[in-house]
C-alpha cells in the first residue's frame, strides 16, 4: 500500500466500520488503527465470525458499539454522536449457502441493512467518503471464463448474490440522487474469495480445512472443479484503503471496482486444497459432491481488476504460493493468545512488499 504511512493519510481520521466483528473487519481494524485512525466499530452483539475480533482484543483500542444495520434509529445515533468521516460498509450476512436456508433475513440484513447506512450517509454532516462492500457474486453469472469487469450486468441466482447485485444498484441511485449534489463520494468494491488466517467461520473452506488439518481428519470438500478468485484478506482491504483514499482527495473515483486476485490465483477447490495439505505437510481430502444437497454454486467466476490497475494504480501483491503460505503460517503458529501479533506481523510483512 503505497506510501500510506509516509502521508499519514489516516492519522486521526475518524473512521465507522460496520461489520466490525467479521473476519475481513477485524483485519481492516488492526490495520486502520496501526495507521493512526480513530476507528469506531458497530456490529451485532454476538456473530458466529467474531472469534478472530475476541482474541484480538482489539475493542479495547476502539470504540465498540453493537447493534443491527436493520435498525435505522440506532445507526443514525451513531452517525449523530460519533461524527464519522469515513466509512467502511461490511456488515452482511456473508453466506451463499445460508442464504437458501434463511433468504429473507439476508435480504432484509444486505440491503435494508445497506439502504440504511445510505440513509444515514445522506443525513450526516460529518460523513465525506464511504465505501460500501458487496461481492464478486454481484455479477450475472454467465460462466465465462474471463473476469467481470465493473460494467457488466448485475445479477445473482441465490439469495445472497441477488442481494450483492441489488446493493450496487442501490448504491448508484443513492449516488445519482444525493450524493453528487451533497460532495459525498461513495463508492462500492467487489472482491473475489477473500482468505487469511483467523478466518473460523462455519461453511467456509479454509476454516473447514484447517479444523480437518488441525484434527487430523480427511477434508471433505464439494465441487473441487469449481474455479474460484483466491486472494488473501489483505489484498481487498489495501484496494479499499487506497480507494477511500482516492475519493477523499477527488471526486471522481466514486463509482464500482473490482479488487481480485493475480490471475494465477483463479484456481480450482481442489488444487487450493491440494496446496494447502502440502503447506500444512500432511493431509488428505475427499470429494463429497454427491452427498451434498442440490444447492446452486457458480462452477467458474473471477474478476477483471483492469479498472483498478490502471485508474487507482493498485494490484495484488500475493502470488498464490505466498497467499497459501501466508494463510498456513498465520493458523501453524496460532495460539489463544497471539492472534493479534500474527495479524499485526502480517501487516506490517505485506506492507513491506
Amino acid at each position: 500500500m503505497e506510501n500510506l504511512e509516509q502521508l499519514n493519510f489516516w492519522k486521526d481520521k475518524k473512521v465507522l466500520i460496520t461489520g466490525h466483528t467479521g473476519f475481513k473487519g477485524t483485519w481492516l481494524t488492526i490495520w486502520l488503527k496501526k495507521l493512526g485512525a480513530e476507528v469506531i466499530g458497530f456490529s451485532l452483539e454476538e456473530y458466529p465470525n467474531d472469534q478472530l475480533f475476541n482474541e484480538t482484543n482489539i475493542s479495547s483500542k476502539m470504540i465498540d458499539i453493537r447493534g443491527n444495520v436493520q435498525d435505522l434509529d440506532k445507526l443514525k445515533q451513531v452517525f449523530t454522536e460519533q461524527k464519522p468521516e469515513i466509512i467502511f460498509h461490511l456488515a452482511a450476512q456473508p453466506l451463499v449457502r445460508k442464504s437458501y436456508d434463511e433468504p429473507l433475513d439476508t435480504i432484509k440484513t444486505n440491503v435494508l441493512g445497506t439502504t440504511n447506512v445510505l440513509e444515514c450517509i445522506r443525513g450526516s454532516d460529518s460523513i465525506k467518503v464511504a465505501v460500501i462492500i458487496t461481492s464478486d457474486k454481484c455479477y450475472e453469472n454467465k460462466e465465462w471464463v474471463w473476469g467481470y469487469r465493473e460494467s457488466d450486468e448485475m445479477g445473482g441466482h441465490d439469495p445472497y448474490s441477488c442481494s450483492k447485485g441489488c446493493i450496487e444498484i442501490l448504491v448508484k441511485s443513492y449516488r445519482d440522487s444525493f450524493f453528487k449534489k451533497q460532495s459525498k463520494y461513495v463508492a462500492s468494491a467487489r472482491a473475489g474469495n477473500v482468505i487469511g488466517g483467523g478466518d473460523w467461520s462455519e461453511d467456509r473452506l479454509i476454516p473447514d480445512c484447517i479444523r480437518a488439518l488441525r484434527n487430523k481428519q480427511t477434508i471433505e470438500i464439494r465441487y473441487p472443479n469449481s474455479t474460484r478468485p483466491w486472494q488473501h484478506v489483505l489484498e481487498p482491504l489495501s484496494g479499499y484503503l487506497k480507494l477511500a483514499e482516492k475519493m477523499w482527495i477527488e471526486e471522481k473515483y466514486d463509482e464500482g471496482w473490482n479488487f481480485g486476485p493475480r490471475i494465477d490465483s483463479i484456481k480450482p477447490v481442489g488444487e487450493l486444497v491440494n496446496a494447502l495439505i502440502g503447506e500444512w505437510g500432511e493431509g488428505s481430502w475427499a470429494d463429497m459432491s454427491k452427498n451434498d444437497e442440490k444447492k446452486h454454486e457458480a462452477s467458474s467466476l473471477s474478476l477483471d481488476i483492469s479498472k483498478s490497475y490502471l485508474l487507482l494504480n493498485w494490484k495484488p501483491k500475493l502470488d498464490f504460493t505466498t497467499t497459501i503460505s501466508f494463510v498456513v503460517g498465520w493458523y501453524k503458529n496460532y495460539n489463544d493468545s497471539n492472534a493479534y501479533e500474527l495479524c499485526y506481523k502480517q501487516i506490517e510483512e505485506y506492507e513491506r512488499k
